[in-house]
């Protein structure tokens, strides 16, 4: 009987810390529980059994039960009857997960749009695509590429779309998907942020090597020194866990933060600028807040990335959400469109040049595809690179827009290839390096 109440003690004992360590995870499952379900019913327009089936079908996650309101477009999710998360729906900005603090917020303003219906095809419009068959593709090989990427379904793949001589050669979609189905980015959303910061530089309105901490603490400070060309190359020196499998700094700035541009801004200094590469979705953030500081109004921040990238590509799916404090959530929560993911690489394919008006200059697509010293090739400002060859069998000058499970926007000038792949799993290195090395093997 001692010996049944010491294992009954002991039990009981681990339940209580197990609990105590797992119960704020809780807020995490149920936040992007609630986050996700929330945009994609109310931006992609996705069924709620469909998104908790599929896109909720990964480790914790799984563990939530999603409630949707069309009263008052939310979406509220807890696990197992715990931990309640909300997330509201607000046109124009997207979905934001409520707080304490939510109704202290105003979300009436929203970003002002100029969407133009023109006759031009993909890519300079949106009234179809050309469909001449070009001499120098061979369609047969382009066919192989395309059912070897979806034969498996265990691989969730959603789109591919191929686009060469800004001509859409392949393109296709998994049931419940099509041309004007947004998706959700996730990081590619990162690259967004690098080119509005290159429309203004182009614009002459910013220095990339001006440093944005100077005034604010003084240059007797180690912040003092950090650049926006450090922060871009996510090699700023301030201290970041990117770690999404606990509480860590990501997950507190994602599923806790009102105002994520303070995230990493309130870190230490761990070490001086260019010393230590860190990825660090809290620097896109930070990046982020910055640039709202450019302009005069909240209202202006709002409709620049509309007004001068997304409007004038006429990517008219593109769509940036907010956090609470109304600043863009430019780490992650970008959507568009697998067409439209493909005219923003296009952009760079064409040295940021739009159908005769220049956006950015054309150094600043050398820029970004710069590799970043301690990064192993693999980072340039804001956009992922081959220079190390990671994909042994694609030209080291391909660059990428990457988002969480397997989102890929691929730049490859060598063969003026743009490939937009959209999925629901991440890839390895060599399944990407096949995917593309078929593709291009259908190029002569």
């Amino acid at each position: 009987m001692r010996k049944f109440k010491l294992l009954l003690g002991i039990v009981f004992i681990g339940v209580i810390l197990f609990g105590y360590f797992n119960y704020p995870k809780l807020n995490l499952i149920s936040g992007f529980a609630s986050k996700n379900m929330a945009s994609n019913v109310f931006i992609a327009h996705r069924d709620p059994v469909d998104v908790t089936l599929n896109d909720h079908e990964m480790t914790l996650i799984n563990l939530s039960d999603c409630e949707v309101s069309e009263n008052d477009k939310s979406a509220t999710a807890t696990v197992y009857g715990l931990m309640p998360r909300k997330a509201v729906y607000k046109e124009g900005i997207g979905a934001v997960l409520t707080n304490k603090e939510f109704s202290k917020h105003n979300f009436d303003i929203v970003p002002n749009r100029s969407i133009n219906k023109d006759s031009l095809h993909f890519p300079y419009g949106n009234n179809g695509i050309i469909v001449t068959l070009l001499e120098n593709v061979d369609y047969d090989k382009l066919e192989v590429a395309f059912s070897n990427a979806f034969k498996d379904p265990q691989e969730k793949i959603r789109s591919l779309l191929v686009v060469h001589k800004n001509q859409i050669i392949g393109e296709r979609y998994i049931r419940g998907y099509s041309e004007d189905t947004p998706i959700l980015g996730w990081s590619m959303t990162k690259s967004i942020l690098a080119t509005l910061y290159g429309i203004l530089e182009y614009q002459g309105k910013l220095d990339i090597n001006s440093e944005p901490f100077s005034e604010e603490i003084g240059t007797n400070s180690q912040k003092s020194n950090i650049t926006l060309n450090h922060l871009l190359r996510m090699q700023s020196g301030l201290a970041w866990d990117e770690n999404y499998f606990k509480i860590s700094d990501v997950t507190r700035m994602l599923f806790l933060a009102s105002d994520m541009t303070l995230a990493q801004r309130n870190n230490e200094v761990i070490a001086p600028p260019t010393e230590v590469w860190n990825y660090s979705s809290g620097t896109t953030n930070l990046l982020s807040g910055i640039l709202r500081e450019q302009f005069k109004t909240h209202q202006e921040y709002l409709d620049f990335p509309y007004k001068s990238l997304f409007d004038k590509l006429g990517m008219n799916s593109a769509l940036l959400e907010t956090d609470l404090a109304g600043n863009y959530v430019l780490s992650s929560y970008g959507w568009a469109t697998t067409r439209d993911w493909a005219k923003f690489g296009l952009l760079y394919l064409n040295k940021g040049d739009w159908n005769g008006e220049r956006i950015f200059s054309e150094s600043w697509a050398d820029y970004v595809s710069k590799p970043t010293k301690d990064s192993n090739g693999t980072y340039g400002a804001h956009f992922w690179l081959n220079a190390e060859g990671k994909y042994p069998d694609i030209s080291h000058k391909l660059y990428s827009a990457n988002g969480f499970q397997g989102q890929r926007v691929f730049i490859i000038p060598s063969k003026d290839l743009v490939v937009v792949r959209m999925g629901l799993k991440e890839q390895t290195d060599e399944q990407f390096n096949t995917l593309l090395k078929e593709i291009i093997a259908s190029i002569r």
